[in-house]
């Protein structure tokens, strides 16, 4: 071998060349100190190692990517077959391949050809031979190319853009490289999925663009989502850094385009679009996105929104009594008159329905009693933790400091890192002061998410900028326990994905709302939801005090255009297989609203989300196979009867008064039927049973107020319960005409000093 070398060595010397030698593992720090002008290696070279890998330790450097390599083959060539070795080598990256013994001034010729002649940019390339990547002027030669093809002669085809919500802070942390790198990475998992994205380029943005000629849009849209997801999910080392990338796809239909230029502004408006959410569904182009002249479209849509705004508070105050008691009542008449006694149909599915309501109450309470324990110890050490702060600072300004103080002060034995994602329309005096805390404390990370309008944009952002192998979510009023990360790992170390804890008010001697509030918050998560997760086998995720693992969050995000962004997560992290728990011993406290008007606007968007949820996962929950027979049945009655009860329970007016119809007035009827009384009885107690249950094991603060449990016991049977099946008849209304406004009710630092959170879009509180 060595004598090999020193033939070499001496030919090259010979006719001119200056030589430095360098050994297998030290090829790289050489090119580092002094780059050559030329590589010439031995196949077959000293230390066992073969050409091949020496060609791949020379190219996996971007200085040796670039320099001229020659090979020189050994006797060992001639074994193998030098035609199949010299094609390897080529194939391997080489630019040129001679035997050993060649002429030297043969060697020298073709060393000096590859110097002088100058290299082919990539970008001149039609395609990157490395990657396949297309350049854009040559991607858009390809797109007006299928865009020539007549209309007829086209089945479908989609144009997508993708761009990365982190690219602009790679590129100042890392340099411009990194736009060609991203590009690369994220052509790597189109590729690895395959599909119909055949034709893939990249721009000088860094974007990645996708032709899908031929292509059903619902079939395109799939592939781009299952896209998206592997990309959220993929840790990419980029620049020799290891980070995590936010796909946001815009995408456009080929068959209306008239050309390229069209075709690429709408996808890259649609792109614009996604890039605001970050929630990795990709966005279809719509008239509206469109950043040239869209005044005429903004005007309208703001016309329509006015208009609705007008008339749906009106129209979903009067419909509930047309539709579920005016119309009703007419129909039974009418079918009376036709001999069938429809109201007595309805009155035995009232009742049934009333005392299935009951038994699921009980049977719930029963459940909590047996709730899952909370592991004793982790299953793994303490890993580096994450804490994600959601908060609309306008409305926070007055309680988030001391939110940020209270989360310096938690207890853990690993680093902790406190990641505050915040919107903002304007500069506050308070980010002043959180910016000193940020330098007294590195623990504290501020990260202001520009053009964000929901928590869900906001926890999108810090997903992929946390560190922590789990990260926990919180609301900007809430205080955890000490030991809530520690106990979250118990759980999460033993195979759960994610945890939810108990949200407990602490507010409650604000008004008799907070009260009321702070017991219904018992009854929830020390009763419901233990009780729940035991009864049907899978938790739910109630938006704050919420434990991930950081993988499965980057994978699912929080889609912000879901008024329960986080019982949708809930929903598709259960179809991709998660495990959810509840423990009521994970305690955070919160802050409740104080009069009713802050409590109507929370409660309507809980229950207008829950619809909206159940519209879109209850069909597909039930045919997935991703779900047990169990876990069914609760879907059926979390997201299935939890609908119908409002309305079921509202038709016992048009009955009662139907019945007073036929018999001449309402003192005319007999009030004590027996299974009218047995099903009241059973209903009432239903309500005692989980108010006793929700003191029995409420936290001790709570349980030592034994007034504020009677006064909701009171509450809920004449008030409260009709209240939220009035807020649930509403909501539904409001979706139907498409009012999916979130209301924001600003906190005044008043209700700051009192503790009072009349805030419904701060206070996620249970679903």
């Amino acid at each position: 071998m060595y004598k090999r070398q020193t033939q070499l060595t001496t030919a090259l010397r010979a006719t001119g060349y200056e030589v430095t030698h360098a050994v297998p593992h030290e090829v790289r720090l050489y090119l580092n100190q002094a780059a050559p002008d030329a590589i010439v290696a031995l196949d077959d070279g000293p230390h066992g190692w073969h050409g091949s890998d020496v060609i791949r330790e020379v190219r996996a450097d971007p200085v040796g990517q670039v320099l001229p390599l020659v090979m020189v083959t050994g006797a060992e060539a001639a074994v193998r077959g030098p035609a199949t070795t010299t094609a390897d080598l080529l194939r391997h990256g080489a630019d040129d391949c001679l035997p050993q013994g060649c002429d030297p001034v043969e060697l020298s010729a073709r060393i000096e050809a590859k110097l002088k002649r100058v290299p082919v940019p990539v970008e001149s390339l039609m395609r990157d031979p490395r990657t396949g990547l297309y350049s854009a002027a040559h991607f858009l030669d390809e797109l007006d190319r299928e865009l020539r093809r007549p209309v007829s002669a086209r089945r479908g085809g989609v144009l997508a853009v993708v761009a990365v919500a982190e690219m602009n802070a790679l590129e100042a942390r890392l340099g411009p490289r990194v736009r060609r790198e991203v590009a690369e990475r994220l052509a790597g998992v189109a590729e690895r999925l395959g599909g119909a994205c055949d034709r893939l380029g990249w721009d000088d943005d860094g974007h990645l663009l996708v032709l899908m000629p031929e292509v059903a849009e619902e079939t395109a849209t799939r592939g781009l989502r299952e896209f998206a997801e592997s990309v959220a999910g993929t840790r990419f080392v980029v620049a020799d850094e290891n980070v995590r990338l936010t796909p946001a796809i815009g995408w456009t239909s080929l068959v209306p385009c008239d050309g390229h230029a069209q075709a690429e502004a709408r996808a890259r408006d649609a792109t614009a679009e996604a890039l605001r959410h970050r929630d990795l569904r990709p966005v279809r182009y719509e008239p509206w996105m469109r950043t040239s002249a869209p005044a005429r479209h903004r005007r309208v849509r703001v016309r329509l929104s006015s208009l609705r705004a007008a008339l749906v508070p009106l129209l979903s105050l009067v419909l509930p009594v047309v539709l579920g008691v005016g119309l009703p009542f007419v129909l039974y008449q009418q079918a009376y008159d036709t001999g069938w006694d429809a109201a007595a149909v309805a009155y035995w599915v009232v009742v049934a329905g009333l005392v299935l309501s009951a038994l699921l109450i009980v049977l719930e309470c029963l459940f909590a009693l047996d709730a899952t324990p909370r592991p004793m110890e982790p299953g793994q050490p303490y890993p580096v933790a994450s804490a994600v702060i959601a908060a609309y600072l306008p409305n926070e300004a007055a309680t988030i400091v001391d939110t940020v103080e209270s989360f310096l002060c938690l207890d853990y034995p690993n680093e902790l890192e406190i990641v505050l994602a915040y919107n903002t329309p304007h500069p506050l005096p308070v980010e002043d002061a959180l910016r000193q805390i940020a330098e007294r404390d590195r623990r504290l990370v501020l990260l202001p998410v520009a053009g964000s309008t929901s928590k869900a944009q906001n926890i999108n952002a810090a997903s992929t900028r946390v560190r922590g192998e789990f990260v926990g979510i919180f609301d900007a009023d809430h205080h955890p326990a000490p030991d809530a990360f520690m106990r979250a790992w118990d759980w999460l170390s033993n195979g759960y994905d994610v945890v939810q804890g108990h949200c407990v008010i602490r507010n409650g001697e604000s008004s008799w709302v907070a009260k009321l509030v702070g017991v219904e918050f018992e009854a929830i998560y020390a009763v419901s939801h233990p009780g729940r997760t035991r009864m049907y086998g899978f938790g739910v995720f109630g938006g704050s005090n919420g434990f991930w693992r950081t993988d499965l969050l980057a994978r699912t995000r929080m889609h912000g255009s879901m008024l329960t962004e986080d019982i949708d997560s809930t929903m598709r992290a259960l179809h991709a297989g998660a495990r959810i728990a509840m423990d009521r011993t994970l305690i955070s406290r919160e802050l409740a609203p104080t009069t009713l008007r802050p409590l109507w606007n929370q409660r309507s968007r809980w229950a207008q989300g829950w619809l909206q949820v159940s519209l879109k996962h209850l069909w597909d929950g039930l045919r997935s196979p991703a779900f047990s027979r169990r876990q069914k049945a609760g879907l059926v009655v979390l997201l299935g009867w939890r609908e119908v009860q409002p309305w079921l329970t509202l038709q016992i007016l048009p009955v009662l008064m139907h019945a007073a119809w036929r018999a001449g007035g309402a003192d005319q009827l007999d009030w004590a039927v027996p299974m009218c009384l047995l099903a009241t009885a059973l209903t009432l107690s239903a309500s005692l049973v989980q108010a006793a249950f929700a003191w029995r094991l409420a936290v001790p603060e709570m349980s030592r107020r034994k007034g504020w449990f009677w006064r909701y016991l009171v509450v809920t049977t004449v008030f409260y319960t009709h209240f939220k099946n009035l807020v649930a008849r509403q909501s539904h209304l409001k979706e139907a005409l498409g009012d999916r406004k979130w209301r924001v009710t600003p906190r005044t630092r008043k209700d700051a000093a009192s503790k009072a959170q009349p805030d419904a879009t701060s206070s996620e509180g249970p679903k």
